[in-house]
């Protein structure tokens, strides 16, 4: 029996998850990432773009290679927040080939511009599509993947959130805010954790809500600006950074008692407090 523990992490063609994926592969961990970007060429509907329209850099296949030279096993795997199939369709790759999912990290969003829209803006299926995206695909892989756990009486599930999702916008979401469909959707994301502790916690799942912060993904710096201006004027941290809190979390002892705090973890203020920074 092979004993490598095993993550997986949505979201992971680039930006945080394509940074996690890389930090778990040269921690030793088996890897399985999902997202809907396969390769960089092929334009999706609900997709973000840069302003001048271009798509953004980063694919599967991209992160795949960075996790194998590591030495680590990588499984790719196509997954839509959108298609419920989809989702269970990669669970079943994983569970059939390694058998067990030590580690679940809900990092993958729904990105279209649409969650971002003014409120006399957004229609119905706006709405519905980010809380799909948001809400309910993750948590449709958390009811997925917790029964494996249980069944071997210990797991880990990370859920990406945002500050978002903690209070209200700093200006309007046409000038910089977020609109309600984000925020909503981060906020319901923000209650999963503590239902998944105090449900099963004495059975050996731990679930932490994390917030990243300010960082400077390709996606933040497509809609707010150059990365290198973001970490100068704005504090803003490398993904590598947040993906190295994110190791600590799932790797480290002191982890246990961030998951009996009620409150949300700040990645930024434990890459500060343990010197996590690559």
């Amino acid at each position: 029996m092979n004993d490598t523990p095993v993550v997986l992490v949505t979201g992971a063609s680039r930006g945080i998850g394509a940074a996690t994926a890389e930090a778990f592969g040269r921690a030793g961990w088996r890897v399985a990432i999902t997202a809907r970007t396969l390769s960089e060429e092929k334009p999706l509907t609900h997709q973000l773009r840069r302003p001048d329209g271009t798509l953004l850099s980063g694919s599967l296949y991209r992160t795949a290679k960075a996790v194998t030279a590591t030495g680590a096993e990588v499984l790719t795997l196509p997954m839509d927040l959108l298609d419920p199939d989809s989702l269970d369709a990669a669970l079943d790759v994983v569970i059939g080939r390694w058998d067990r999912i030590d580690l679940l990290i809900n990092n993958a969003v729904y990105q279209d511009p649409e969650m971002n829209a003014m409120l006399l803006d957004l229609d119905d299926a706006a709405l519905m599509r980010t809380l799909q995206g948001n809400v309910v695909a993750p948590l449709r892989l958390v009811r997925r993947v917790l029964p494996r756990m249980l069944g071997r009486r210990g797991g880990q599930i990370i859920n990406v959130c945002s500050g978002a999702g903690q209070s209200d916008p700093p200006v309007p979401a046409n000038r910089g805010g977020w609109g309600f469909a984000y925020g909503a959707s981060k906020a319901a994301l923000a209650r999963l954790a503590g239902c998944i502790n105090r449900e099963h916690g004495a059975r050996g799942i731990r679930a932490f809500s994390v917030n990243p912060g300010l960082v400077s993904t390709e996606a933040v710096t497509a809609t707010l600006g150059d990365g290198g201006v973001l970490e100068q004027r704005f504090g803003a941290m490398r993904p590598e950074a947040i993906a190295a809190a994110l190791l600590w979390l799932a790797t480290d002892p002191r982890a246990a008692e961030l998951a009996r705090k009620p409150s949300m973890i700040e990645l930024q203020a434990l890459v500060r407090e343990h010197g996590l920074a690559p």
